[in-house]
């Protein structure tokens, strides 16, 4: 028994709809991958020259190797720089807030890639219910043919299952990837902004 992949497309919307959701998530896919790429730079390296600046005051030098290199851990060290002239408290709020700014940053697309990681199976097992209920349908009305006539219909019906895990299980691999990115570049910035603080303190 051959399935017809092109036949089985136009008779099942949800085979559209699973297409169409795993081209989103292709898009969000490389999306994600070249911003969070964009924005990795070498921590240690990067506060080293920071703190050489800040120990000649150059605190214009560091603002612009801050601008040189864009990131979210040198959008909230440039921060810290500017307001230094503010109290400790007041410079640490500061770069909290936008250590949350840029959190949600890095957190952009995100939602698509966990929406279509948990709805795909629910859309492929949908077309799969409705694809059955139609072959029995078809067992109806043919009378007394027996069940082969049954048996492609179901057979078309499981590819709907089969296209939700397609979809489904790419996108939960890449959002727990790009989960525990984000978190090691949160915890770079939480570190980062501890030794500014130090480094402004002296």
């Amino acid at each position: 028994m051959n399935i017809n992949i092109l036949e089985v497309f136009r008779s099942s919307f949800t085979l559209v709809i699973l297409l169409l959701c795993s081209i989103l998530a292709m898009t969000a896919f490389i999306e994600r991958w070249f911003y969070l790429r964009k924005c990795k730079i070498d921590t240690d390296k990067f506060m080293e020259r920071i703190e050489a600046y800040l120990a000649k005051n150059a605190f214009e030098e560091a603002v612009a190797h801050c601008e040189k290199h864009p990131s979210p851990v040198s959008d909230v060290v440039k921060i810290g720089i500017i307001n230094r002239k503010r109290e400790r408290t007041d410079i640490f709020e500061l770069m909290e807030s936008t250590k949350m700014e840029e959190r949600l940053k890095m957190e952009s697309w995100m939602g698509i890639l966990g929406t279509l990681g948990n709805a795909s199976p629910f859309i492929g097992l949908f077309g799969t219910v409705v694809g059955i209920i139609k072959a029995f349908q078809d067992l109806a009305k043919s009378g007394s043919a027996g069940p082969a006539i049954v048996a492609a219909g179901i057979a078309e019906a499981l590819v709907a299952t089969a296209g939700g895990l397609v979809v489904a299980i790419p996108c939960v691999i890449a959002f727990n990837y790009f989960q525990r990115k984000i978190k090691v570049m949160t915890v770079e910035i939480d570190v980062a902004v501890k030794r500014l603080l130090v480094y402004l303190c002296k």
